[in-house]
């Protein structure tokens, strides 16, 4: 997120919806635009425990944030009825579309669930903005995993080809058909279209980032193992993943979402929007590390102790896979500032600081902080 002059007053009492505003990345993205003088609606679902980053947050205590304009609303995208009422209600200039089941694992337990959700969910919320006779740039987040994963060592592009080998994949490569065949037939200047809707999909994955307290991934499992100075259990130690800290991919997010919004504004053609489409916001290729060195790495800042467990469910992992951002560096003028060290060592700190007693929220605005530094550095 650049704070600077252009990017504040573009934000400043802007209406922005965020769905899945609860989870982890859905908490750092609105408190972010919180900060920068957003009124942020969310709709989500409740949080199933007290341990998540939202809760710890306190976000919702005019008291304590007096200066943030948020409105906290509980549904399900897959009640249409209700959604489309919220959406009415907040009549939003963009929309950042989080609301998801983002777990492989979970998918195998409940497949139907993790296609509803993240196909005919996304589809709801489409259906829900048609009659809003207003300008709307949406971004929809999506996956690193919606390629069809060749194990092969190059990054993939926009243009490859999309596939899935699980449901969580599977279902988010389907969302983004989906999402392509809506935008061609009902965005446009014809009868039965809106001219008024932009709509881009972003990719990426592998983020990690304090405050994640999520089941069944790695930076929680090894902190509440190291926090109680047991060994931490990995499955998969040789599998590769390009790590990125939360920060990264949330600002390519909020720079596409402003990109979209400000051209579909000034442009009487809504085929003429160069953003309306895909994107990646990968890591760098250096931050493209096997699960074992990552987990050494925590180590070197936290010590303590791992093993490799042999897990029997022989659930389908992906071995490598990365991405290419190279369409967000060249339209976007976006790419990661953090090297691998970096992402880490914020991660584990801020676990730590939070450990030592400090809040969610102050070691959530440090990093922010520190963040902003880095891109003033990288864009001077």
């Amino acid at each position: 997120m650049v704070k600077n002059d252009s990017m504040s007053s573009f934000w400043c009492n802007r209406k922005v919806v965020i769905t899945g505003h609860t989870g982890f990345k859905g908490s750092w993205l609105l408190l972010q635009l919180l900060e920068l003088g957003a009124e942020v609606w969310g709709y989500s679902l409740d949080c199933e425990t007290d341990e998540v980053l939202f809760n710890k947050l306190y976000l919702t205590n005019k008291k304590k944030n007096p200066n943030y304009n948020f409105v906290h609303r509980i549904g399900d995208i897959n009640d249409i009825s209700s959604f489309s009422k919220f959406i009415n209600e907040a009549s939003p200039d963009i929309i950042f579309h989080l609301a998801a089941q983002p777990l492989v694992r979970e998918s195998y337990l409940d497949p139907l669930k993790t296609w509803n959700t993240n196909v005919l969910g996304t589809l709801n919320l489409l259906e829900s903005v048609k009659g809003l006779n207003k300008c709307i740039a949406m971004v929809l987040i999506t996956t690193d995993k919606v390629y069809q994963n060749k194990e092969w060592i190059y990054a993939y592009r926009e243009e490859d080809r999309l596939g899935g080998h699980d449901p969580y994949s599977a279902s988010k490569a389907a969302m983004e058909l989906a999402v392509d065949s809506w935008r061609k037939s009902f965005c446009g200047n014809k009868s039965h279209q809106t001219s008024c809707l932009s709509i881009a999909t972003a990719r990426a994955g592998n983020v990690v980032g304090g405050g994640d307290w999520s089941k069944d991934r790695l930076v929680p499992d090894c902190v509440k193992a190291l926090h109680i100075n047991a060994p931490i259990k990995i499955r998969n130690p040789s599998a590769k993943r390009p790590w990125q800290h939360v920060l990264e991919p949330l600002h390519g997010y909020i720079t596409l979402a402003k990109a979209l919004y400000e051209f579909q504004l000034k442009s009487d053609s809504y085929e003429n929007n160069p953003y309306s489409t895909s994107f990646n916001f990968g890591s760098g290729p250096e931050s493209n590390k096997t699960v074992k060195s990552f987990v050494d790495e925590i180590l070197e800042l936290w010590p303590g102790e791992c093993f490799h467990i042999n897990s029997s469910e022989n659930l389908h992992e992906a071995n490598k896979l990365s991405l290419s951002s190279e369409k967000a560096f060249h339209m976007l003028n976006w790419s990661p500032v953090w090297n691998f060290h970096q992402t880490i060592r914020n991660t584990i700190e801020w676990y730590q600081k939070f450990y030592d007693g400090n809040s969610a929220l102050s070691c959530c605005l440090k990093d922010i902080e520190e963040y902003q530094i880095y891109l003033e550095k990288y864009y001077a």
